[in-house]
């Protein structure tokens, strides 16, 4: 059971907030070395409503041995965000992921664009 859920945890962004109207990939987090991430981690995407016509946002985690060869996480896909803004969370183990971590965001429809971010919460190994 993890204690003092506010001086034992941590932020990372993964994806950077910023308006954006085209599909991005985040920098790779290396969930190793001094960040010592383990256990659960819970991923939120923060987005604002989506303009243009027609637009969609799908955000997914993908991850990486070497920070180079990315490949997607099952079951870390966020719901499709369209013309409503959206708050959600997911949760990934650390332990099954390999090293690093990304957000990666698609965005498609008519001169779409939105303002998102992604933002992991994650704890380090005995509570650094």
């Amino acid at each position: 059971m993890l204690h003092n859920l506010g001086t034992k945890s941590y932020v990372q962004s993964l994806l950077a907030p910023a308006a954006r109207t085209s599909s991005a990939n985040g920098t790779g987090f290396d969930l190793q070395g001094s960040n010592d991430a383990e256990g659960e981690a819970i991923i939120i995407l923060d987005s604002a409503a989506g303009t243009g016509t027609s637009p969609t946002l799908n955000v997914k985690l993908q991850d990486s041995a070497d920070n180079s060869t990315f490949a997607d996480v099952s079951g870390a896909t966020f719901a499709e965000v369209t013309g409503t803004a959206s708050c959600t969370k997911i949760s990934v183990n650390t332990n099954d992921l390999r090293r690093y971590v990304r957000a990666v965001a698609t965005i498609a429809g008519t001169t779409p664009s939105f303002t998102c971010a992604v933002q992991m919460v994650y704890s380090k190994k005995y509570g650094n």
